[in-house]
């Protein structure tokens, strides 16, 4: 079924490939719904929807294109969901979803036509690693905030927390575990430092195990989210704004870490259309965007070369169901310091930057620092494919422009006329 043996992959391999993807992506079920509920979404609900959108992202991932990839909701998208459609664009949580179901299906159509592989191919492999390593910080100043390390400032907007609070300390001690565990390349090295700095929190009095009483697995609640479209907003401006964001948002995103991730180039088509699919069926599900996730790159790295690891990562989330109130009492501090970690990850593909050649350098730094500065992964990806285009004729270098190029830029310009975020 994978091809296991003309991949020259090995059955041993690849399934502890998808043991270590899931043992570094687990963290998502814990940490995508404390995110989303704070837009008013019920946690235990969307914890579900996070589980089930990740264990069909990981299933298509695997008998669609055979990927070792692994699909979940991704850390961006999440927050992009509440900050951006809900809190910026004043939109409900259930007229995001509508959005989201509508950015995936023209995801889904860019796909399943020629167009994904053409943009790919003409899209300057600046510009794609711009987007990851502006993603990583992203994804690094996330985890600093939520781990109370950076905090709010009158004077500067933000600053260093007094490092005897609790949460802030929870997380220095965190990172310190697990920085050794993360060199050593300890097995499981992310749950093992989430585990101890949950520990250290309770220790700290930042946990309440009071809610460790019922592991029953309850569906209840989960009826509100499932299929909660709300297409009331369709007339009005700022949905068609979610729309059009968000499209630009996960088509290009996904693109970017696929294409540095994949090791069978290949595999991209296929893979690309699991990852459109994954965002439609995350949508009904009541859930935020899916996205292939940088944790990927875990399990290609133990040598996972087809789709039995994205098979094996998702068959393990299915057991996360009943264990849902141990999530829960997880703080955001024993969380963080893995977000920082994998922000430092996807902030190597740096040196892929001509950094030598300024018409290539300033419209990739412009995308890296408006991503976390913006506090929005779309603004800086507008502004590093506006700038684009403007500076190579700037710089008499129009012919390292491609017709593709001016087109993604005008509709970035739009994304901004359109009242972008």
């Amino acid at each position: 079924m994978f091809c296991i043996q003309s991949e020259g992959a090995i059955v041993k391999t690849e399934v502890i490939a998808g043991l270590t993807s899931f043992m570094t992506v687990a963290y998502i079920i814990a940490v995508n719904g404390l995110i989303l509920s704070s837009a008013g979404m019920p946690y235990e609900a969307v914890t579900i929807a996070t589980v089930i959108s990740s264990f069909l992202g990981c299933m298509l991932m695997a008998f669609r294109a055979n990927s070792p990839l692994i699909i979940v909701p991704g850390m961006g998208d999440n927050a992009f969901f509440v900050f951006t459609l809900v809190v910026s664009l004043g939109l409900t949580w259930q007229q995001s979803l509508a959005a989201v179901l509508l950015a995936g299906i023209v995801f889904m159509l860019l796909t399943v036509t020629k167009g994904a592989v053409y943009l790919s191919k003409t899209i300057p492999k600046s510009m794609i690693s711009a987007m990851t390593v502006g993603i990583g910080f992203f994804i690094a100043f996330l985890g600093l905030k939520n781990g109370g390390l950076i905090v709010p400032n009158e004077g500067s907007f933000v600053t260093l927390a007094n490092l005897s609070n609790p949460e802030a300390l929870t997380t220095l001690l965190t990172l310190l575990i697990l920085i050794p565990l993360f060199l050593k390349n300890v097995k499981g090295n992310f749950l093992i430092g989430i585990f101890l700095g949950t520990i250290i929190g309770a220790f700290l009095g930042i946990v309440d195990f009071s809610i460790l009483r019922d592991f029953n697995l309850s569906l209840s609640g989960y009826e509100t989210i499932f299929f909660a479209f709300d297409f009331s907003a369709i007339s009005k401006l700022n949905f068609w704004t979610a729309v059009f964001s968000l499209s630009m948002v996960i088509v290009f995103q996904n693109m970017g870490t696929q294409i540095g991730m994949l090791p069978d180039k290949s595999k991209f088509k296929k893979s690309f259309q699991a990852n459109s699919f994954s965002v439609i069926s995350a949508s009904i599900l009541g859930c935020s965007p899916t996205t292939t996730a940088a944790e990927s790159a875990t399990g290609v790295a133990a040598g996972g070369k087809t789709g039995l690891t994205s098979f094996t990562t998702g068959l393990l989330f299915i057991p996360a169901l009943f264990i849902i109130p141990i999530f829960q009492v997880i703080p955001n501090s024993a969380i963080s310091p893995v977000l920082i970690i994998v922000g430092c990850l996807m902030i190597q593909n740096i040196k892929d930057i001509p950094f030598a050649e300024f018409s290539d350098a300033f419209p990739a730094y412009l995308m890296i620092t408006i991503m976390p500065l913006s506090f929005n992964i779309a603004n800086g990806i507008a502004f590093g494919f506006i700038a684009y285009p403007i500076i190579k004729v700037i710089t008499g270098k129009k012919n390292e422009v491609s017709k593709t190029m001016y087109i993604i830029a005008f509709f970035f310009l739009l994304y901004f006329i359109l009242g972008g975020i």
